[in-house]
């Protein structure tokens, strides 16, 4: 069961989906909107770690980590750019029992958050797969897409304006603005992972002062979704993220059931903050 791959992926790629395959009727795209230099939630150099804790009866331990490192760059391929690194693993007595060693990546605008370019190099257990993406300005993405030492599968992807990557997509949400959002009502988005594109929706459940161990006492934004029924997730429960309520928005912590116990994860180290932590009240 490729559990911390789920775990790694939910608690980075702003949790606060569910999903369907695009074959499902699609949903209004999130408008885009270009983010100006001074209001963006990044910077360049900035650097998040998160530890993942599986939870089940008396078991309560880490089982592994994940970070995110996001550097602004320019070249005559894509202009002006932002590339966003996140690596998962678990720690090395787990690794006996299921190794994993995850690589995500992708270069996008610096302006309005749409990706230019995506990668995805993974080893969980038995299991590999590489995805390299480039996506198009008519919104059409070229996949090429290898599982195991299968043969290369090479497809054109029909996107949106509002279809991300995942990483592109963890970025982006961070620069919305949910003053004027609702509270309980669904917002759409999507993101291309393999061989398909998912539509997503985010979740907005309003304000909560919320305590995370070994780094203090924050006003946090909530939100929460239902999870896709499959190997790690029932289908019946709802995943649960608490954001900062600053300018940064850093994902801080998060939890969710699974079919045997269940997931959380924390932030516990950050790096070159755009904006004071303003959220933090003790």
């Amino acid at each position: 069961m490729r559990l911390l791959y789920f775990t790694l992926l939910f608690s980075l790629f702003y949790n606060c989906v569910s999903a369907q395959k695009e074959t499902d009727k699609a949903q209004p795209c999130m408008p885009i909107k270009e983010v100006s230099e001074e209001a963006r939630s990044y910077r360049d150099g900035e650097i998040l770690a998160y530890k993942i804790r599986y939870i089940w009866g008396m078991i309560k331990s880490d089982v592994g980590e994940a970070t995110t490192q996001v550097t602004r760059h320019n070249d005559s391929k894509f202009g002006d750019y932002y590339h966003a690194v996140v690596r998962g693993k678990t720690y090395r007595f787990y690794d006996l029992l299921f190794k994993v060693r995850d690589l995500f990546e992708s270069k996008f605008n610096t302006y309005n958050g749409r990706p230019y370019y995506f990668h995805r190099d993974i080893l969980e257990g038995k299991y590999t797969m590489k995805n390299t993406f480039f996506f198009n300005k008519d919104y059409s993405i070229q996949a090429n897409v290898q599982r195991k030492s299968d043969p290369v599968i090479d497809t054109l992807l029909q996107g949106r304006e509002c279809t991300f990557d995942l990483v592109s997509l963890f970025y982006f949400a961070r620069n919305l603005d949910f003053s004027e959002t609702p509270v309980g009502v669904n917002q759409p988005l999507s993101f291309a992972i393999d061989n398909e594109i998912f539509n997503v929706y985010y979740r907005y459940e309003g304000r909560e002062v919320k305590k995370i161990y070994g780094l203090g006492t924050f006003n946090t934004l909530k939100f929460a979704a239902k999870v896709v029924a499959g190997e790690v997730f029932s289908g019946k429960d709802e995943i649960v993220l608490w954001v900062t309520d600053d300018e940064n928005k850093v994902p801080l912590y998060f939890e969710t059931p699974i079919k045997v116990g269940s997931v959380t994860g924390r932030l516990y180290s950050f790096e070159n903050l755009k904006f004071p932590l303003k959220s933090k009240i003790k």
